[in-house]
């Protein structure tokens, strides 16, 4: 008995030892999950997640590329989840036959090299738009009241993202932001440089300075809407009339994952929509979990900016991967960069 009661003992005691040796090391967007959602991961796996940030998809996957270790899970955006899997960079993990994965809309599972997602899980999405000061701003509807704010002598800022930046372009100029006409993407970059004169900055920290005035609009994400929220006779955050991109980011463990078992209960926990809702109450961007829109504050879920109304979503544009086509990209962005 006595030797029953020792081991019993033990077992007590290495068992906690044993789960906070377990971790998990998370490389996403900066400030894009709830810290909340993290901690109920480890109150209920016991496993430890840390969290590095990058600023945009090449920069995750240059240094993916260039070696870095250690990294578990990554939130690309579809394109860049589409061409993550053909570097051979992505684990199978099977989500879509997970328990839960029901909860998933299926309209959300749209990466063309996962189609019946094997390996990423839908994390979140959302749209790009203009977060404006409204003193400065005043009632502005569309990209073309940004652009003449930076006419008439009042800062504005842009993305400091290619794709996001021309796509303004494209869309102005009506054609598709996946477009590899060279034509229309030198006529997007065209507009962009026609209106550079009122742009101080290319820059993703655009926010603190809308809200202070120092800016008077800058192209930001949806997620604005939580600034809005703490500030809300001072910024605004709209879709402008003419439309804008959609993103919408996966989670995907990659093959070179030292913890690839830690990674696949976070993907599991993340199919719960009390955690989905969780995370877009602090996010306040949209959901790919059906059950989880139930469980949103009505203050979120009736925004429409966050929800649009279906024929605000007919123009919104998501990024592909354009494969070698996106040199035309490289090429005009590197002549906005030089016109500023």
């Amino acid at each position: 008995m006595k030797k029953l009661h020792l081991a019993a003992t033990t077992a007590l005691i290495l068992a906690p030892l044993a789960a906070s040796a377990e971790t998990l090391s998370l490389y996403n967007w900066g400030d894009y999950i709830n810290p909340a959602v993290l901690e109920a991961f480890t109150e209920e796996t016991g496993i430890e997640v840390t969290l590095d940030s990058y600023g945009s998809n090449e920069e995750m996957l240059a240094k993916i590329q260039a070696g870095a270790t250690g990294y578990d899970i990554v939130f690309p955006s579809v394109h860049m989840h589409d061409i993550m899997f053909q570097l051979g960079l992505l684990a199978k993990t099977h989500i879509g036959k997970a328990p839960g994965f029901e909860n998933i809309d299926p309209q959300f599972v749209r990466a063309k090299t996962d189609p019946d997602a094997e390996y990423c899980l839908p994390y979140a999405w959302g749209n790009v738009g203009i977060v404006y000061n409204k003193a400065l701003a005043g009632d502005i509807k569309s990209w073309a009241d940004f652009f003449a704010l930076g006419a008439e002598g009042k800062k504005i800022t842009l993305l400091d993202d290619l794709r996001e930046t021309i796509g303004i372009g494209l869309i102005v100029n009506g054609n598709s932001v996946n477009s590899t006409d060279p034509d229309e993407v030198e006529a997007a970059a065209d507009y962009i440089i026609d209106h550079i004169a009122g742009v101080t900055a290319f820059t993703y920290d655009s926010v603190p300075q809308v809200i202070s005035g120092d800016v008077a609009a800058a192209h930001w994400y949806v997620g604005a809407n939580l600034y809005v929220s703490e500030n809300p006779d001072t910024i605004g955050y709209i879709i402008p009339e003419e439309g804008a991109t959609m993103y919408q980011e996966d989670i995907c463990v990659l093959e070179s994952a030292p913890n690839k078992e830690a990674a696949q209960k976070f993907l599991e926990f993340y199919l719960k929509p009390e955690i989905a809702a969780m995370n877009v109450e602090q996010q306040m961007n949209g959901t790919p979990n059906k059950p989880a829109q139930a469980l949103i504050p009505e203050a979120i879920a009736a925004n429409e900016t966050i929800y649009p109304s279906q024929d605000v979503m007919d123009k919104l544009q998501i990024f592909e991967d354009l494969g070698r086509d996106l040199q035309l990209y490289n090429s005009e962005w590197t002549r906005i960069k030089t016109a500023q």
